[in-house]
C-alpha cells in the first residue's frame, strides 16, 4: 500500500492517541512520508517547513483509524445460515467482498481481521488492497473455517450432495483437523477460524451451550497452525468450549459469551484477547421479529446478550483485552453499521468511551499482530488516522455517521471523508 510522500500536519483538534491516555485538547500530528513524526500538544510541536500540507481538524477529534477485529467481507444480506454457502457464486461473492472492504474503509476502519471468508476470497482481497487495486482496510485473512461434522456450520443434509467446500472444512477427529489446517496453510491464510461451540441460531441441535469440536481436534488445529506460524481463533459461546480453546492455546476467543471464574483465570494467565461481537445479539433481538426470526432463536440471543455483557465486564475488570467488531453482513446486522458496536458497549454494557476506543484501535492492532505499525498515534507508526467532526468521547455515536468524517487516512494518504470529496473536481 502506497504512503503519502512529503510532510502533512493535522491541527486544530483534540487528539486521542489510542493507548488509553486522556485526550490532548489542542493536539497536532506531523506525518512524514506516510509515518507519524510527532503526536502531541500543538504548543510543543517541532517546527515544520512552510511547504507542508495542512489539514484543519476544525475543532473535532484526531484519532487512530479503527480496527474491525471480526470482519466477514464475503457476508452480504444473509437472512439464514444457508445463504452463506449456496446463495451466490464465487465471482459475485468476490465483487461483494470488494464493495464491503471499500465500505469499511469509508466507515473509518483502516484495518480489519477476517473472521472467516467464503472461498478464501479474503486472501486475494488482502493482496488487492495491499497493491492499491481496490480500497479497503489493511487486512488479515482467514479463509475457510473449520467445524466438526454435524455441528453448527454443517447444515446441508447429505442427500443434497453439495458439501460445504466454499465455507468450511468439516472434520472428524484430530487427523482431519490437521489436514484442514494444512490446506489453509497452502491457501495462504494468516488466521485459522474454528467452531468449538454452537450458537443461538441453531437451537435444536447446536445451540450456544453445545460443543462442536473435541479438545483433541482443537489441540491438533493449534499445534499444526502454530507450527506453520499461523494464529487460531474460535467461535466460543459455551463455557466449556471457551476453556477448551484456552487450554488448547487459541490466540483469540470470538464471543467468549459464558465465562465462569475458571475461564477468566485461564484467560488472564494466557493474556488472550476476546472479541465479543455483542451488538449482533442486540440487533437479532430488536430486528429479528421483523424478519420472522423464531422466538426460540430470539430467546437464545437474549441469553447470549446478557451472559456476554456480564463476561465482558468481568474481562475488563480483571484487566483483560477486548477487541471490537463482529458478524456484520446479516440482513438484520448489515455492513456499514460497524461503529454501532462501539456505541453499544458504552450505552448498554457500560464501558467508558475512552476504553472502547482503546479496544477498537490499540487492542485491534495487537490482535492483528501489527501493533508496532498502527493502532495508536505514536512516532514511527503508519499514519492511519481518522479525523471526526465532533467530540467522540462526549458522544461516541458520532462514529456511526460517515458524514461526520473529515478524513480517513492510510499511510498519510487520504482515502475517504468530506475533505477528500471537496478536493475532487465535480463530474458533470
Amino acid at each position: 500500500m502506497k504512503t503519502a510522500p512529503g510532510t502533512t500536519v493535522i491541527h486544530n483538534g483534540r487528539l486521542i492517541g489510542g493507548a488509553g491516555a486522556p485526550p490532548i485538547a489542542n493536539g497536532m500530528l506531523h506525518i512524514t512520508d506516510g509515518k507519524i513524526a510527532y503526536a502531541g500538544p500543538a504548543a510543543k510541536a517541532p517546527p515544520i517547513a512552510p511547504s507542508a500540507r495542512r489539514i484543519d481538524a476544525q475543532g473535532g477529534t484526531i484519532m487512530p483509524g479503527l480496527v474491525e477485529a471480526h470482519f466477514h467481507p464475503t457476508y452480504f444480506n444473509v437472512a439464514a445460515l444457508e445463504d452463506l454457502d449456496i446463495k451466490y457464486p464465487v465471482e459475485y461473492v468476490t465483487l461483494l467482498a470488494a464493495n464491503n472492504a471499500r465500505l469499511a474503509l469509508e466507515c473509518g476502519y483502516t484495518a480489519a481481521r477476517s473472521g472467516g471468508c467464503l472461498f478464501n476470497v479474503d486472501v486475494w482481497l488482502k493482496k488487492a488492497i495491499d497493491n492499491d487495486i481496490v480500497p479497503g482496510p489493511r487486512l488479515a485473512a482467514s479463509g475457510r473455517e473449520i467445524c466438526g461434522v454435524a455441528c453448527l456450520m454443517d447444515w446441508n443434509p447429505d442427500f443434497r450432495k453439495i458439501g460445504m467446500e466454499g465455507l468450511v472444512f468439516l472434520i472428524n477427529g484430530p487427523d482431519e483437523a490437521r489436514a484442514a489446517v494444512r490446506k489453509l496453510v497452502k491457501d495462504g491464510v494468516e488466521w485459522v477460524k474454528t467452531y468449538p461451540t454452537g450458537d443461538a441460531a441453531a437451537p435444536d441441535v447446536n445451540d450456544h451451550h453445545t460443543l462442536c469440536m473435541t479438545f483433541e481436534e482443537m489441540h491438533a488445529v493449534v499445534a499444526t497452525a502454530h507450527n506453520h506460524h499461523l494464529k487460531v481463533t474460535g467461535h466460543c459461546r459455551a463455557n466449556a468450549g471457551i476453556k477448551n480453546a484456552l487450554r488448547a492455546g487459541y490466540d483469540t476467543i470470538e464471543h467468549g459469551t459464558f465465562m465462569d471464574d475458571e475461564a477468566i483465570d485461564l484467560l488472564m494467565i494466557r493474556n488472550t484477547p476476546v472479541i465479543p461481537a455483542l451488538r449482533f445479539e442486540l440487533a437479532s433481538i430488536e430486528r429479528g421479529p421483523d424478519i420472522g426470526m423464531p422466538q426460540k432463536i430470539i430467546d437464545g440471543h437474549i441469553e447470549c446478550l446478557e451472559g456476554g455483557a456480564e463476561s465482558c465486564l468481568r474481562v475488563l475488570k480483571a484487566g483483560g483485552r477486548l477487541g471490537m467488531g463482529g458478524d456484520f453482513g446479516f440482513s438484520w446486522n448489515p455492513h456499514g453499521e460497524y461503529a454501532k458496536e462501539l456505541t453499544f458497549f458504552v450505552n448498554y454494557v457500560g464501558f467508558a468511551p475512552l476504553d472502547v476506543i482503546t479496544c477498537a484501535t490499540k487492542t485491534g492492532a495487537e490482535i492483528m499482530g501489527r501493533s508496532h505499525e498502527f493502532g495508536t498515534l505514536e512516532a514511527g507508526k503508519l499514519a492511519d488516522v481518522l479525523i471526526v467532526d465532533g467530540d467522540v468521547l462526549a458522544d461516541i455515536s458520532i462514529l456511526e455517521d460517515r458524514r461526520r468524517f473529515l478524513a480517513v487516512l492510510q499511510g498519510g494518504v487520504m482515502k475517504a471523508g468530506k475533505l477528500l470529496s471537496q478536493a475532487q473536481p465535480s463530474v458533470n
